[in-house]
Protein backbone atom coordinates (compact mmCIF):
# COMPACT_ATOMS: atom_id res chain seq x y z
CA UNK A 1 0.00 0.00 0.00
CA UNK A 2 1.27 3.51 -0.34
CA UNK A 3 2.24 5.72 2.18
CA UNK A 4 -0.17 7.19 4.53
CA UNK A 5 0.01 10.67 3.53
CA UNK A 6 -0.42 9.94 -0.31
CA UNK A 7 -3.70 7.87 0.72
CA UNK A 8 -4.76 11.36 2.31
CA UNK A 9 -3.82 13.46 -0.83
CA UNK A 10 -5.41 10.25 -3.42
CA UNK A 11 -7.73 12.94 -4.91
CA UNK A 12 -5.38 15.10 -6.06
CA UNK A 13 -2.42 12.59 -6.60
CA UNK A 14 -5.54 10.67 -9.35
CA UNK A 15 -5.79 13.92 -10.70
CA UNK A 16 -2.24 14.65 -11.52
CA UNK A 17 -1.61 10.73 -13.01
CA UNK A 18 -4.84 11.15 -14.70
CA UNK A 19 -3.93 14.25 -16.39
CA UNK A 20 -0.80 12.94 -17.10
CA UNK A 21 -2.21 9.83 -18.66
CA UNK A 22 -4.52 11.75 -21.02
CA UNK A 23 -1.98 13.87 -22.29
CA UNK A 24 0.43 11.08 -23.52
CA UNK A 25 -2.30 8.42 -24.59
CA UNK A 26 -3.40 11.57 -26.29
CA UNK A 27 -0.20 11.72 -28.65
CA UNK A 28 -0.29 8.45 -29.79
CA UNK A 29 -2.99 9.59 -32.24
CA UNK A 30 -2.96 13.30 -32.21
CA UNK A 31 -0.09 13.58 -34.67
CA UNK A 32 -1.85 11.76 -37.38
CA UNK A 33 -4.32 14.19 -38.74
CA UNK A 34 -1.28 16.90 -38.53
CA UNK A 35 0.97 14.46 -40.89
CA UNK A 36 0.08 16.12 -44.40
CA UNK A 37 0.42 19.53 -42.54
CA UNK A 38 3.88 18.61 -41.24
CA UNK A 39 5.19 17.10 -44.53
CA UNK A 40 4.84 20.37 -46.30
CA UNK A 41 6.75 22.16 -43.45
CA UNK A 42 9.57 19.18 -43.53
CA UNK A 43 9.59 19.26 -47.94
CA UNK A 44 9.27 15.21 -47.04
CA UNK A 45 7.42 12.25 -48.92
CA UNK A 46 4.51 10.17 -47.47
CA UNK A 47 6.60 7.00 -46.37
CA UNK A 48 9.14 9.82 -44.78
CA UNK A 49 6.48 10.71 -42.74
CA UNK A 50 5.34 7.92 -41.37
CA UNK A 51 8.70 7.76 -39.35
CA UNK A 52 7.07 10.53 -37.05
CA UNK A 53 4.15 8.02 -36.08
CA UNK A 54 6.46 4.92 -35.73
CA UNK A 55 9.22 6.56 -34.09
CA UNK A 56 6.59 7.38 -31.10
CA UNK A 57 5.36 3.79 -31.55
CA UNK A 58 8.30 1.90 -31.56
CA UNK A 59 9.76 3.67 -28.36
CA UNK A 60 6.69 3.27 -26.34
CA UNK A 61 6.63 -0.41 -27.37
CA UNK A 62 10.62 -0.96 -26.01
CA UNK A 63 10.20 1.32 -22.90
CA UNK A 64 7.18 -0.59 -21.57
CA UNK A 65 8.28 -3.36 -20.65
CA UNK A 66 11.11 -2.09 -18.45
CA UNK A 67 9.21 0.42 -16.72
CA UNK A 68 8.62 -1.85 -13.63
CA UNK A 69 12.12 -2.45 -13.12
CA UNK A 70 13.20 0.99 -13.39
CA UNK A 71 10.22 2.46 -11.29
CA UNK A 72 11.67 -0.07 -8.32
CA UNK A 73 15.14 1.25 -8.76
CA UNK A 74 14.30 5.19 -8.52
CA UNK A 75 10.93 5.02 -6.98
CA UNK A 76 7.37 5.60 -7.84
CA UNK A 77 7.32 9.63 -7.37
CA UNK A 78 10.69 10.40 -9.00
CA UNK A 79 9.96 8.30 -12.36
CA UNK A 80 6.26 9.78 -12.82
CA UNK A 81 8.09 13.54 -12.63
CA UNK A 82 10.58 12.90 -14.83
CA UNK A 83 8.45 10.71 -17.06
CA UNK A 84 6.07 13.73 -16.83
CA UNK A 85 8.97 16.18 -17.59
CA UNK A 86 10.66 14.06 -20.19
CA UNK A 87 7.79 14.16 -22.18
CA UNK A 88 6.66 17.69 -21.76
CA UNK A 89 10.19 19.02 -23.04
CA UNK A 90 9.95 16.43 -26.07
CA UNK A 91 6.85 18.03 -26.81
CA UNK A 92 8.42 21.32 -26.98
CA UNK A 93 10.94 20.44 -28.81
CA UNK A 94 8.52 18.50 -31.62
CA UNK A 95 6.77 21.95 -31.96
CA UNK A 96 9.66 23.59 -32.77
CA UNK A 97 11.36 20.90 -35.30
CA UNK A 98 12.66 22.43 -38.46
CA UNK A 99 13.64 18.92 -39.98
CA UNK A 100 12.14 15.35 -40.12
CA UNK A 101 15.36 14.02 -38.62
CA UNK A 102 14.82 16.63 -35.94
CA UNK A 103 11.33 15.82 -35.63
CA UNK A 104 11.86 11.70 -35.65
CA UNK A 105 15.02 12.55 -33.14
CA UNK A 106 12.46 13.99 -30.36
CA UNK A 107 9.50 11.17 -30.84
CA UNK A 108 11.27 8.90 -29.92
CA UNK A 109 12.49 10.75 -26.39
CA UNK A 110 8.75 11.55 -26.39
CA UNK A 111 7.73 7.54 -27.02
CA UNK A 112 10.38 6.91 -24.26
CA UNK A 113 8.63 8.93 -21.79
CA UNK A 114 5.20 8.50 -22.50
CA UNK A 115 5.11 4.93 -22.68
CA UNK A 116 6.44 4.84 -18.51
CA UNK A 117 3.33 6.95 -17.36
CA UNK A 118 0.51 4.12 -18.10
CA UNK A 119 2.15 1.11 -16.00
CA UNK A 120 3.33 3.38 -13.66
CA UNK A 121 0.38 5.34 -12.87
CA UNK A 122 -1.90 1.84 -12.69
CA UNK A 123 0.63 0.84 -9.94
CA UNK A 124 0.44 4.23 -8.21
CA UNK A 125 -3.88 3.84 -8.28
CA UNK A 126 -3.27 0.35 -7.57
CA UNK A 127 -1.53 0.97 -4.25
CA UNK A 128 -3.63 4.09 -3.32
CA UNK A 129 -7.47 2.82 -2.96
CA UNK A 130 -8.45 -0.53 -0.86
CA UNK A 131 -9.72 -3.19 -2.64
CA UNK A 132 -13.21 -1.96 -1.87
CA UNK A 133 -12.50 0.78 -4.00
CA UNK A 134 -10.55 -0.85 -6.81
CA UNK A 135 -13.00 -1.00 -8.98
CA UNK A 136 -13.79 3.02 -9.16
CA UNK A 137 -9.60 3.65 -9.44
CA UNK A 138 -9.84 1.51 -12.35
CA UNK A 139 -12.86 2.85 -13.89
CA UNK A 140 -11.00 6.82 -13.49
CA UNK A 141 -7.58 5.17 -14.64
CA UNK A 142 -9.47 3.35 -17.57
CA UNK A 143 -10.89 6.43 -18.64
CA UNK A 144 -7.86 8.19 -19.04
CA UNK A 145 -6.12 5.55 -21.27
CA UNK A 146 -8.89 4.82 -23.58
CA UNK A 147 -10.53 8.96 -23.71
CA UNK A 148 -6.60 9.81 -25.10
CA UNK A 149 -6.86 7.80 -28.49
CA UNK A 150 -10.60 8.84 -29.09
CA UNK A 151 -9.95 12.61 -28.50
CA UNK A 152 -6.55 12.30 -30.31
CA UNK A 153 -7.76 13.21 -34.15
CA UNK A 154 -10.33 15.25 -32.68
CA UNK A 155 -8.69 17.75 -30.81
CA UNK A 156 -5.48 17.06 -33.48
CA UNK A 157 -8.17 18.27 -36.25
CA UNK A 158 -9.39 21.51 -34.68
CA UNK A 159 -5.85 22.73 -33.65
CA UNK A 160 -4.40 21.77 -37.21
CA UNK A 161 -7.10 23.40 -38.75
CA UNK A 162 -7.74 26.76 -36.63
CA UNK A 163 -3.65 27.01 -35.67
CA UNK A 164 -1.08 25.30 -36.65
CA UNK A 165 0.33 21.24 -36.71
CA UNK A 166 2.63 23.21 -34.32
CA UNK A 167 0.30 23.39 -31.64
CA UNK A 168 -0.69 19.72 -31.36
CA UNK A 169 2.57 19.57 -29.41
CA UNK A 170 2.87 23.07 -27.67
CA UNK A 171 -0.74 22.37 -26.14
CA UNK A 172 1.30 19.40 -23.95
CA UNK A 173 2.86 22.11 -22.23
CA UNK A 174 0.32 24.01 -19.59
CA UNK A 175 -1.03 20.37 -19.28
CA UNK A 176 2.28 18.61 -18.52
CA UNK A 177 3.36 21.81 -16.32
CA UNK A 178 0.25 21.51 -14.47
CA UNK A 179 0.52 18.07 -13.79
CA UNK A 180 4.02 17.98 -12.61
CA UNK A 181 3.18 21.29 -10.50
CA UNK A 182 0.24 18.85 -8.89
CA UNK A 183 1.99 15.60 -8.19
CA UNK A 184 5.33 16.97 -6.71
CA UNK A 185 3.28 19.16 -4.18
CA UNK A 186 0.97 16.12 -3.03
CA UNK A 187 3.10 12.46 -4.21
CA UNK A 188 5.16 12.12 -0.81
CA UNK A 189 9.20 10.78 -1.61
CA UNK A 190 9.18 7.30 -1.70
CA UNK A 191 11.99 4.66 -1.43
CA UNK A 192 13.48 2.97 -4.35
CA UNK A 193 13.42 -0.94 -3.36
CA UNK A 194 15.76 -3.37 -4.01
CA UNK A 195 15.04 -4.05 -7.51
CA UNK A 196 15.81 -7.90 -8.79
CA UNK A 197 18.52 -7.90 -11.42
CA UNK A 198 17.70 -6.80 -15.02
CA UNK A 199 17.29 -10.02 -17.31
CA UNK A 200 19.38 -8.55 -19.68
CA UNK A 201 18.81 -11.94 -22.41
CA UNK A 202 15.02 -11.35 -21.82
CA UNK A 203 14.71 -7.70 -21.94
CA UNK A 204 16.77 -7.93 -25.50
CA UNK A 205 14.56 -10.39 -27.02
CA UNK A 206 11.59 -8.94 -25.86
CA UNK A 207 12.79 -5.64 -27.27
CA UNK A 208 13.51 -7.56 -30.70
CA UNK A 209 10.29 -9.08 -30.67
CA UNK A 210 7.93 -5.66 -30.30
CA UNK A 211 10.51 -3.21 -32.07
CA UNK A 212 10.11 -5.85 -34.75
CA UNK A 213 6.64 -6.68 -34.91
CA UNK A 214 5.86 -2.37 -34.53
CA UNK A 215 8.02 -2.12 -37.66
CA UNK A 216 6.58 -4.92 -39.52
CA UNK A 217 2.96 -3.54 -39.11
CA UNK A 218 3.74 0.06 -39.51
CA UNK A 219 5.62 -0.57 -42.52
CA UNK A 220 3.81 -3.41 -44.57
CA UNK A 221 0.73 -1.71 -45.58
CA UNK A 222 3.10 0.69 -47.35
CA UNK A 223 5.49 -1.68 -48.22
CA UNK A 224 3.52 -4.05 -50.12
CA UNK A 225 4.25 -6.34 -46.83
CA UNK A 226 6.16 -9.69 -47.72
CA UNK A 227 7.08 -8.00 -51.55
CA UNK A 228 9.21 -6.42 -49.29
CA UNK A 229 12.90 -7.68 -47.97
CA UNK A 230 12.34 -4.91 -45.71
CA UNK A 231 9.38 -6.30 -43.76
CA UNK A 232 10.57 -9.95 -44.21
CA UNK A 233 14.25 -9.18 -42.04
CA UNK A 234 11.66 -7.03 -39.75
CA UNK A 235 8.95 -10.30 -39.56
CA UNK A 236 11.92 -13.01 -39.13
CA UNK A 237 13.52 -10.66 -36.33
CA UNK A 238 10.48 -10.52 -34.18
CA UNK A 239 9.59 -14.08 -34.58
CA UNK A 240 13.47 -14.72 -33.10
CA UNK A 241 12.74 -12.54 -30.50
CA UNK A 242 9.69 -14.02 -28.94
CA UNK A 243 11.43 -17.70 -29.16
CA UNK A 244 14.19 -16.29 -27.27
CA UNK A 245 11.84 -14.57 -25.13
CA UNK A 246 9.78 -17.74 -24.54
CA UNK A 247 12.97 -19.88 -24.02
CA UNK A 248 14.37 -17.26 -21.11
CA UNK A 249 10.89 -17.30 -19.84
CA UNK A 250 10.80 -20.77 -19.25
CA UNK A 251 14.94 -21.68 -18.38
CA UNK A 252 16.27 -18.54 -16.54
CA UNK A 253 16.34 -17.90 -13.00
CA UNK A 254 15.26 -14.62 -12.33
CA UNK A 255 13.53 -13.89 -15.66
CA UNK A 256 12.34 -10.55 -16.77
CA UNK A 257 8.71 -11.10 -16.05
CA UNK A 258 7.73 -13.57 -12.82
CA UNK A 259 6.64 -16.45 -14.25
CA UNK A 260 4.15 -16.55 -11.52
CA UNK A 261 1.94 -13.66 -13.51
CA UNK A 262 1.29 -16.71 -16.06
CA UNK A 263 0.14 -19.00 -13.08
CA UNK A 264 -2.94 -16.35 -12.44
CA UNK A 265 -5.87 -17.36 -14.54
CA UNK A 266 -7.47 -14.27 -14.61
CA UNK A 267 -4.37 -12.47 -15.54
CA UNK A 268 -3.75 -14.26 -18.52
CA UNK A 269 -7.65 -13.99 -19.63
CA UNK A 270 -7.79 -10.35 -18.57
CA UNK A 271 -4.77 -10.02 -21.04
CA UNK A 272 -6.10 -12.04 -23.90
CA UNK A 273 -9.58 -10.08 -23.26
CA UNK A 274 -7.08 -6.74 -23.52
CA UNK A 275 -5.62 -7.86 -26.73
CA UNK A 276 -9.08 -8.61 -28.48
CA UNK A 277 -10.71 -5.56 -27.01
CA UNK A 278 -7.63 -3.02 -28.07
CA UNK A 279 -7.80 -4.36 -31.73
CA UNK A 280 -11.35 -3.77 -31.98
CA UNK A 281 -12.05 -1.28 -30.64
CA UNK A 282 -8.68 1.01 -31.65
CA UNK A 283 -8.80 0.07 -35.05
CA UNK A 284 -12.70 0.68 -35.96
CA UNK A 285 -11.79 4.33 -34.79
CA UNK A 286 -9.10 4.91 -36.43
CA UNK A 287 -10.86 3.51 -39.81
CA UNK A 288 -13.98 6.66 -38.97
CA UNK A 289 -11.94 9.98 -39.54
CA UNK A 290 -11.15 8.47 -43.17
CA UNK A 291 -14.71 7.00 -44.05
CA UNK A 292 -15.93 10.43 -42.54
CA UNK A 293 -13.76 12.90 -44.60
CA UNK A 294 -13.09 11.17 -47.69
CA UNK A 295 -15.69 8.63 -48.46
CA UNK A 296 -18.68 10.88 -47.05
CA UNK A 297 -17.68 14.18 -47.47
CA UNK A 298 -17.56 15.91 -43.91
CA UNK A 299 -15.20 18.93 -43.13
CA UNK A 300 -12.73 17.92 -40.57
CA UNK A 301 -14.30 20.11 -37.91
CA UNK A 302 -17.88 18.42 -38.55
CA UNK A 303 -16.26 14.96 -38.76
CA UNK A 304 -14.48 15.35 -35.33
CA UNK A 305 -18.19 16.66 -33.66
CA UNK A 306 -19.65 13.38 -35.33
CA UNK A 307 -17.63 11.40 -33.50
CA UNK A 308 -17.40 13.22 -30.18
CA UNK A 309 -20.51 11.58 -28.44
CA UNK A 310 -18.54 8.61 -28.47
CA UNK A 311 -16.18 10.07 -25.97
CA UNK A 312 -18.45 11.72 -24.02
CA UNK A 313 -20.59 8.59 -23.49
CA UNK A 314 -17.23 6.77 -22.60
CA UNK A 315 -16.37 8.58 -19.52
CA UNK A 316 -19.73 8.68 -18.32
CA UNK A 317 -20.06 4.96 -18.64
CA UNK A 318 -16.14 4.86 -17.25
CA UNK A 319 -17.50 6.49 -13.95
CA UNK A 320 -21.11 5.26 -14.10
CA UNK A 321 -19.60 1.11 -14.19
CA UNK A 322 -16.89 2.02 -11.83
CA UNK A 323 -19.56 3.05 -8.84
CA UNK A 324 -22.09 -0.22 -10.55
CA UNK A 325 -18.66 -2.72 -10.12
CA UNK A 326 -18.97 -2.12 -6.53
CA UNK A 327 -22.27 -4.44 -6.30
CA UNK A 328 -22.24 -6.41 -9.34
CA UNK A 329 -20.47 -9.54 -10.56
CA UNK A 330 -17.83 -7.99 -12.86
CA UNK A 331 -17.96 -10.67 -15.36
CA UNK A 332 -21.55 -9.69 -15.79
CA UNK A 333 -20.60 -5.89 -16.87
CA UNK A 334 -17.91 -7.67 -19.24
CA UNK A 335 -20.33 -10.02 -20.94
CA UNK A 336 -22.74 -6.95 -21.00
CA UNK A 337 -19.66 -4.70 -22.84
CA UNK A 338 -19.00 -7.46 -25.50
CA UNK A 339 -22.46 -8.05 -26.42
CA UNK A 340 -22.64 -4.53 -26.66
CA UNK A 341 -19.59 -3.55 -28.91
CA UNK A 342 -20.86 -6.17 -31.30
CA UNK A 343 -24.32 -4.95 -31.30
CA UNK A 344 -22.31 -1.61 -32.52
CA UNK A 345 -19.97 -3.66 -34.57
CA UNK A 346 -22.91 -5.42 -36.36
CA UNK A 347 -24.97 -1.63 -36.86
CA UNK A 348 -21.79 -0.34 -38.72
CA UNK A 349 -21.44 -3.31 -41.00
CA UNK A 350 -24.63 -1.76 -42.26
CA UNK A 351 -23.79 1.78 -43.30
CA UNK A 352 -23.91 2.66 -46.48
CA UNK A 353 -22.97 5.68 -48.59
CA UNK A 354 -26.49 7.15 -48.64
CA UNK A 355 -26.96 7.35 -45.00
CA UNK A 356 -27.24 10.53 -43.27
CA UNK A 357 -24.61 10.98 -39.74
CA UNK A 358 -27.68 9.11 -37.41
CA UNK A 359 -26.52 6.02 -37.61
CA UNK A 360 -23.24 6.92 -36.91
CA UNK A 361 -24.04 8.47 -34.19
CA UNK A 362 -25.83 5.37 -32.61
CA UNK A 363 -22.93 3.08 -33.56
CA UNK A 364 -20.90 6.11 -31.67
CA UNK A 365 -22.87 6.15 -28.58
CA UNK A 366 -23.02 2.16 -28.20
CA UNK A 367 -19.74 2.20 -28.95
CA UNK A 368 -18.86 5.22 -26.12
CA UNK A 369 -21.14 3.11 -23.05
CA UNK A 370 -19.55 -0.24 -23.96
CA UNK A 371 -16.09 1.49 -23.08
CA UNK A 372 -16.82 1.19 -19.88
CA UNK A 373 -18.40 -1.73 -19.26
CA UNK A 374 -15.54 -3.14 -20.95
CA UNK A 375 -12.20 -1.68 -19.34
CA UNK A 376 -13.32 -1.38 -15.83
CA UNK A 377 -14.28 -4.97 -15.21
CA UNK A 378 -10.78 -6.07 -17.24
CA UNK A 379 -8.67 -4.06 -15.42
CA UNK A 380 -9.91 -4.71 -12.13
CA UNK A 381 -10.35 -8.57 -13.02
CA UNK A 382 -6.88 -8.91 -13.80
CA UNK A 383 -5.21 -7.56 -10.73
CA UNK A 384 -7.70 -8.84 -8.44
CA UNK A 385 -6.44 -12.32 -7.27
CA UNK A 386 -2.75 -10.67 -8.21
CA UNK A 387 -0.29 -10.67 -4.76
CA UNK A 388 0.84 -7.04 -4.32
CA UNK A 389 4.40 -7.71 -4.87
CA UNK A 390 3.41 -8.27 -8.49
CA UNK A 391 1.60 -5.11 -9.43
CA UNK A 392 4.50 -3.57 -10.83
CA UNK A 393 5.14 -6.54 -13.48
CA UNK A 394 1.94 -7.21 -14.19
CA UNK A 395 1.24 -3.55 -15.07
CA UNK A 396 3.82 -3.27 -17.21
CA UNK A 397 2.56 -6.32 -18.83
CA UNK A 398 -0.32 -5.40 -19.40
CA UNK A 399 0.30 -1.81 -21.22
CA UNK A 400 2.27 -3.75 -23.31
CA UNK A 401 -0.67 -6.08 -24.85
CA UNK A 402 -2.52 -3.00 -25.24
CA UNK A 403 -0.15 -1.53 -26.82
CA UNK A 404 0.49 -4.56 -28.95
CA UNK A 405 -3.48 -5.04 -29.63
CA UNK A 406 -4.04 -1.70 -30.45
CA UNK A 407 -1.05 -1.60 -33.30
CA UNK A 408 -1.74 -4.87 -34.58
CA UNK A 409 -5.30 -3.78 -34.79
CA UNK A 410 -5.31 -0.90 -36.75
CA UNK A 411 -2.42 -2.48 -39.04
CA UNK A 412 -4.44 -5.44 -39.81
CA UNK A 413 -7.56 -3.57 -40.56
CA UNK A 414 -6.35 -1.45 -42.85
CA UNK A 415 -4.81 -4.11 -44.87
CA UNK A 416 -8.10 -5.93 -44.32
CA UNK A 417 -9.77 -2.80 -45.77
CA UNK A 418 -7.27 -2.37 -48.60
CA UNK A 419 -7.68 -6.26 -49.87
CA UNK A 420 -11.55 -5.94 -49.84
CA UNK A 421 -11.62 -2.43 -51.18
CA UNK A 422 -9.54 -3.81 -54.47
CA UNK A 423 -11.70 -7.34 -54.16
CA UNK A 424 -14.99 -5.31 -54.25
CA UNK A 425 -13.81 -2.86 -57.16
CA UNK A 426 -12.62 -5.55 -59.31
CA UNK A 427 -15.94 -7.43 -58.94
CA UNK A 428 -18.69 -3.92 -59.39
CA UNK A 429 -16.81 -2.86 -62.69
CA UNK A 430 -16.46 -6.47 -63.95
CA UNK A 431 -20.49 -6.28 -63.92
CA UNK A 432 -21.39 -2.70 -64.68
CA UNK A 433 -23.65 -2.20 -67.64
CA UNK A 434 -26.21 0.29 -68.94
CA UNK A 435 -28.91 -0.51 -66.93
CA UNK A 436 -27.12 -1.21 -63.22
CA UNK A 437 -27.28 1.87 -60.47
CA UNK A 438 -23.75 2.33 -60.86
CA UNK A 439 -23.27 3.39 -64.29
CA UNK A 440 -26.11 5.71 -63.61
CA UNK A 441 -24.83 7.36 -60.82
CA UNK A 442 -21.18 7.99 -62.40
CA UNK A 443 -22.79 8.84 -65.85
CA UNK A 444 -24.90 11.53 -63.50
CA UNK A 445 -23.49 14.17 -65.17
CA UNK A 446 -24.29 12.96 -68.21
CA UNK A 447 -20.69 12.55 -69.77
CA UNK A 448 -20.40 10.04 -72.74
CA UNK A 449 -19.09 6.40 -71.14
CA UNK A 450 -16.61 6.76 -74.00
CA UNK A 451 -14.86 9.90 -72.79
CA UNK A 452 -12.34 10.64 -70.69
CA UNK A 453 -14.81 12.29 -67.98
CA UNK A 454 -17.16 9.87 -68.37
CA UNK A 455 -14.35 7.07 -67.48
CA UNK A 456 -12.98 9.17 -64.78
CA UNK A 457 -16.94 9.67 -63.11
CA UNK A 458 -17.74 5.93 -63.79
CA UNK A 459 -14.36 5.16 -61.72
CA UNK A 460 -14.79 7.28 -58.82
CA UNK A 461 -18.41 5.85 -58.17
CA UNK A 462 -17.10 2.45 -58.38
CA UNK A 463 -14.06 3.06 -56.11
CA UNK A 464 -17.00 5.04 -53.66
CA UNK A 465 -18.99 1.71 -53.69
CA UNK A 466 -15.34 -0.33 -53.47
CA UNK A 467 -14.31 1.70 -50.27
CA UNK A 468 -17.38 1.07 -48.01
CA UNK A 469 -18.18 -2.46 -48.87
CA UNK A 470 -14.21 -2.72 -47.40
CA UNK A 471 -15.46 -0.84 -44.61
CA UNK A 472 -18.75 -2.75 -43.62
CA UNK A 473 -16.40 -5.94 -44.03
CA UNK A 474 -14.06 -4.93 -41.93
CA UNK A 475 -16.67 -3.76 -39.51
CA UNK A 476 -18.46 -7.08 -39.58
CA UNK A 477 -14.83 -9.27 -39.38
CA UNK A 478 -15.08 -7.35 -35.47
CA UNK A 479 -18.34 -8.03 -34.93
CA UNK A 480 -17.21 -11.66 -35.57
CA UNK A 481 -14.24 -11.26 -33.72
CA UNK A 482 -16.25 -9.72 -30.58
CA UNK A 483 -18.50 -12.75 -30.78
CA UNK A 484 -15.77 -15.27 -30.81
CA UNK A 485 -14.16 -14.12 -26.98
CA UNK A 486 -17.12 -14.10 -25.39
CA UNK A 487 -16.95 -17.65 -24.21
CA UNK A 488 -13.48 -16.74 -22.36
CA UNK A 489 -15.62 -14.77 -19.61
CA UNK A 490 -16.34 -18.48 -17.98
CA UNK A 491 -12.67 -18.86 -17.66
CA UNK A 492 -12.44 -15.48 -14.61
CA UNK A 493 -13.06 -15.88 -11.33
CA UNK A 494 -13.84 -14.33 -8.10
CA UNK A 495 -11.43 -14.04 -5.42
CA UNK A 496 -12.99 -16.26 -3.49
CA UNK A 497 -16.55 -18.51 -4.11
CA UNK A 498 -19.87 -16.52 -3.05
CA UNK A 499 -17.56 -13.34 -1.83
CA UNK A 500 -18.24 -10.04 -3.50
CA UNK A 501 -15.79 -9.05 -5.80
CA UNK A 502 -12.43 -6.49 -4.95
CA UNK A 503 -14.09 -7.25 -0.60
CA UNK A 504 -10.58 -9.69 -0.37
CA UNK A 505 -7.22 -7.91 0.40
CA UNK A 506 -5.25 -8.23 -2.45
CA UNK A 507 -2.07 -7.90 -0.94
CA UNK A 508 0.47 -10.51 -0.52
Amino acid sequence: MAPAEDIANRIPITFGLMVATVMTTLDSTIANVALPHMQGSFSASQDQMTWVLTSYVVAAALMTPLSGWLTARIGQRRMVLLAIGGFTAASMLCGSASSLAEMVVVRLLQGLCGAVMIPVSQAVMLDLFPPRQLSQAMAVWGAGTALGPMLGPVIGGWLTEDLSWRWVFYINLPVGIGAMVVLALFMSRDRPRQAPRLDIVGFGALALFIGGLQLALDRGPRLDWFASPEVWTEAIASGLGLYLFIVQMLAARRPFFERSLFRDRNFVTSNIFSIVVSLVVFSTIALQPPLLQQLLGYPVFSAGLIMAPRSVFSLCSMLGVGQLAMRVDNRLLLAGGLALTAMAMLQMSRFDLSMTSQPFLVASIMQGVSTGFLFVPMNTLAFVTLAGRLRGDAAAFSSMTRSLGQSVGISMVEAIYTNQAAVAHADLAGQVHASSPVFAAGMAARASPLSLGGLAGLNGEITRQAAMIGYVDVYYLMFLTTVAVMPLVFMLRLPRRGAPLLVETIGE
